[in-house]
């Protein structure tokens, strides 16, 4: 069966955006830049929300909620930070609606206006240090190590599914210290755990770094962030923590009593992850058959397919095959056996792969006189027969090595598409075929804005782990003392 999809290689944004369709993870909703996630799309991100909730709590954080609306005011108290935000701003002005009086519909009341506008939430920092206040009140509260599951507005003006839309889904992390290197060892800890869930479960590579002043989240002194890079070699940000300082607090007066009994502000931070993490993994890895899923997480780990003419026919193989999948379950597998007399086999076949499932088995009668059973690989598209005795001992180390060849698959497209480049002639070649781009950067916000406005490449981050390395601005010529990462990004 031809699934009918773009290639990458000819049109990759058409590519990605019928998978989003056809392996009915999302679509777009009657609301402008707003998306419905579909059931399949949102199995994925219950997980992926599963396994970073887990891991925020076994860094001692808890989940609370905070209100959907921010008063205006609350929002100008910390001056970069609203001016940062002003443009995405959805506001609510009224409360009521009437009747036209005129003719059928509604309008606005005007006598139901708001004393103060309320901003539906970009983001939460100016209520939840609101809130902070009441809750600090000596060094024995802190830390408060808070985290928020929500959703957020942001007014997009080109949205695209996962990627980039008015509202979408994230969590945010708001925590508060009692000292400078109590939240730096924060800031930097939650990147730590974000680069594990997009290494370990994800397996898409990520490049930590730092972010420049320029690309810095609106109140924060320092912005740390991860990159992954997407198969038509653009860039991908995949999850930020910022180093707040004491901006917030001082705005919103949360001080808290010391041990030497002193009055002193709180030192904060704020991290979060959204549904953009749907869009990398989309691209990082999915092929022109359709959707790659790491088995950690899919939705469906594994699909069993009958294949048969007769209703007796099927009645031996779901026989033979049911205490296989009571195993499996019992192991942790999530595993579907698809009965389903709607649809022949090759249908089936054809449509578990395009929704990425890691691994699909097929039986027939031959293979039940044979004792065994067809197993396909999403990841290398090969398939094999396999003796249905151990078969599930066999798919537990099969999905560990899918994981880790997926993951291994997508750092080596990476590697083979990271540059050093060391002149500017280089520098405009190499960012029109894609990829990272290590150079050199003069360490000024002019130069800076001048190659994004040449190429629309941008500093994706200054790397941790690149070595310290002298040497000359790739557009200035100026001295640098590293080489930054570049890319054109998403």
């Amino acid at each position: 069966m031809s699934k009918g999809l773009p290639k990458r290689s000819e049109n990759y944004s058409e590519w990605y955006n019928e998978i989003v369709k056809r392996a009915e993870l999302a679509e777009n909703s009657a609301v402008r830049g707003c998306m419905v996630i579909k059931p399949y799309g949102f199995a994925i991100w219950e997980k992926m929300q599963r396994a970073l909730d887990d891991m925020f709590k076994e860094t001692g954080h808890q989940n609370a909620y905070f209100p959907l609306f921010v008063p205006k005011s609350f929002l100008e108290k910390e001056e970069e930070h609203a001016s940062g935000f002003a443009k995405e701003c959805a506001v609510v002005t009224h409360y009521r609606l009437k009747t036209n009086p005129n003719g059928k519909g509604l309008i606005v009341d005007e006598n139901a206006k708001l004393e103060e506008e309320l901003i539906v939430r970009p983001t939460s920092e100016a209520v939840i240090w609101n809130a902070y206040k009441g809750w600090i009140q000596s060094w024995r509260d802190l830390p408060l190590l808070i985290n928020q599951w929500a959703n957020v507005v942001r007014w997009e003006m080109r949205t695209r599914i996962f990627l980039r839309t008015t509202e979408f889904l994230w969590q945010e992390g708001h925590t508060a210290h009692a000292t400078k290197d109590e939240a730096v060892e924060e800031t930097n800890k939650m990147l730590g755990v974000y680069a594990t869930f997009a290494e370990e479960w994800m397996g898409v590579p990520v490049i930590k770094g730092a972010k420049t002043e320029n690309e810095r989240f609106a109140g924060a002194e320092d912005t740390l962030c991860i990159e992954g890079l997407m198969q038509d070699g653009k860039a991908l940000q995949c999850g930020t923590s910022h180093f707040l300082g004491q901006n917030f607090a001082k705005s919103f007066d949360v001080q808290f009593v010391n041990k030497e009994n002193q009055l002193e502000y709180v030192w904060g931070t704020s991290w979060g992850v959204s549904t953009r993490l749907m869009g990398a993994l989309i691209m990082a890895h999915s092929d022109d058959q359709g959707l790659v899923l790491p088995p950690k997480l899919a939705p469906i780990q594994v699909v069993i397919v009958p294949i048969y003419r007769a209703e007796e026919d099927l009645a031996k193989i779901t026989k033979r095959i049911e205490p296989v999948v009571k195993e499996l379950k019992s192991k942790g597998i999530s595993v579907k056996y698809d009965d389903d007399d709607k649809y022949k086999p090759g249908y089936k076949f054809a449509e578990y792969e395009l929704r990425g499932v890691p691994v699909r088995l097929g039986i027939g009668m031959r293979d039940l006189e044979n004792g065994t059973i067809e197993v396909a690989r999403r990841d290398t598209l090969s398939k094999e027969p396999r003796s249905i005795e151990g078969i599930v001992e066999y798919i537990e180390t099969l999905l560990d090595k899918i994981q880790s060849n997926i993951y291994q698959k997508a750092f080596k497209f990476r590697e083979e598409n990271t540059f050093k480049v060391d002149t500017w002639e280089e520098f405009q070649t190499q960012i029109e075929t894609g990829g990272f781009i290590l150079a050199h950067w003069d360490g000024t916000s002019e130069t800076e804005e001048k190659i994004k406005a040449e190429t629309k490449a941008t500093i994706r981050c200054i790397p941790f782990d690149e070595e310290k390395e002298s040497g000359n601005c790739v557009y200035t010529g100026e001295p640098s003392k590293q080489r930054v990462v570049f890319a054109r990004a998403y």
